[in-house]
C-alpha cells in the first residue's frame, strides 16, 4: 500500500482476507478457482466501499450536529478546551493499532465543537459574519466533491512521486505554523503567515491546495485497504482520516474568507 500524507492512516494494514471487494474507482476482481473457506464473521470481514461510506457518513454526521448545537447556543467557550480534547484523541486514534468507533466519534464531537465555536466567533465578528460560514461549508463541501470526482476520473493519478510530493508539502506547512507559532511569542504577528496580510493569504491558499490534493492521497489509502481485503472494522480509520483533512481544509478556508472581509 501507497503511504499517504494524513497520518491518521499510519496503522491500516497491508493485506486481509483477499482482493474482491471493489474499491472508488476500481470494478471487483473475479474469485479465484479452487477450494473457497467460510465467510468470515461480520467482525473481522473484509472492507467494502459501503463501510467506509456508511462510517465516514456517521463520523460527518456526528460533526455536524455537534457543531450546530455549539453554533445556535453560542458556546464559544467551549473552544479552546474542545481543541485541545480534539488534538488529544486525534493522537490517540493515530497511535492507536486498532480503530475503535467510540473514539472516532468522541473525535467528531469534539472538533464539531471547537468549529462550532469557532464559526460562531467568525460569524459574530464580522457583519456579514454568518455568510463567510456558510460559504466556507459550500467550499469544503465543493472540494471535497471535487477531489473525488477528479480521483475518480482520473484526471490526476495518484503516483509515487505525487505521493512524496504532497507528503513533503504537508510536512513543509506544518513546520511553517509552528515556527510562526514560536515566533508570534518573540515579535507580533510571528512570520507574517496568519496576520491577514498578503503572506498570509498566500499562505492560507497554499494549505486549501495541499489538502484538496491531500484527498487524493486519502481516497487513494482507501481504495488499497480495500482491494487488500482488510477487515472492515479499519473503515472507521478511513473515516477518521478523511475528518481530519475535512477539518483542516474548512478551517483554512474560514479563515482565508475572514482575510478578505476584514477592515
Amino acid at each position: 500500500m501507497r503511504t499517504t500524507s494524513n497520518p491518521a492512516f499510519r496503522n491500516l494494514p497491508t493485506g486481509g482476507y483477499g482482493n474482491n471487494y471493489a474499491g472508488f474507482g476500481q470494478p471487483p476482481q473475479q474469485a479465484g478457482t479452487g477450494y473457497d473457506p467460510a465467510p468470515p464473521s461480520a467482525a473481522n470481514r473484509p472492507m467494502t466501499i459501503d463501510d467506509v461510506v456508511t462510517k465516514t457518513g456517521a463520523t460527518l454526521a456526528v460533526l455536524l450536529v455537534a457543531g450546530t448545537i455549539t453554533f445556535v447556543m453560542e458556546l464559544y467557550a467551549l473552544a479552546l478546551p474542545a481543541m485541545i480534547i480534539g488534538f488529544v484523541l486525534a493522537l490517540v486514534n493515530i497511535f492507536k493499532k486498532k480503530p475503535s468507533p467510540a473514539l472516532v466519534l468522541a473525535y467528531a464531537v469534539a472538533e464539531g465543537v471547537f468549529l462550532g465555536a469557532v464559526s460562531g466567533v467568525i460569524g459574530r465578528a464580522f457583519a456579514n459574519g454568518n455568510a463567510i460560514v456558510i460559504q466556507a461549508i459550500i467550499g469544503t463541501i465543493g472540494v471535497f466533491v471535487g477531489m473525488l470526482v477528479v480521483y475518480k476520473t482520473g484526471a490526476v493519478r495518484v503516483t509515487p512521486k505525487l505521493t512524496k510530493w504532497i507528503t513533503g508539502a504537508v510536512i513543509g506547512v506544518a513546520v511553517l505554523m509552528l515556527a510562526n507559532l514560536v515566533a508570534s511569542f518573540l515579535t507580533p504577528g510571528g512570520l507574517g503567515l496568519r496576520d491577514g496580510g498578503t503572506i498570509a493569504i498566500i499562505f492560507s491558499l497554499v494549505c486549501i491546495g495541499i489538502a484538496a490534493f491531500s484527498f487524493l492521497l486519502d481516497f487513494d489509502a482507501a481504495d488499497e485497504a480495500i482491494r487488500a481485503g482488510v477487515p472492515a472494522v479499519f473503515a472507521w480509520r478511513i473515516a477518521f482520516g478523511l475528518t481530519v483533512t475535512l477539518v483542516w481544509l474548512y478551517l483554512e478556508i474560514l479563515r482565508l474568507l475572514s482575510y478578505f472581509n476584514s477592515d
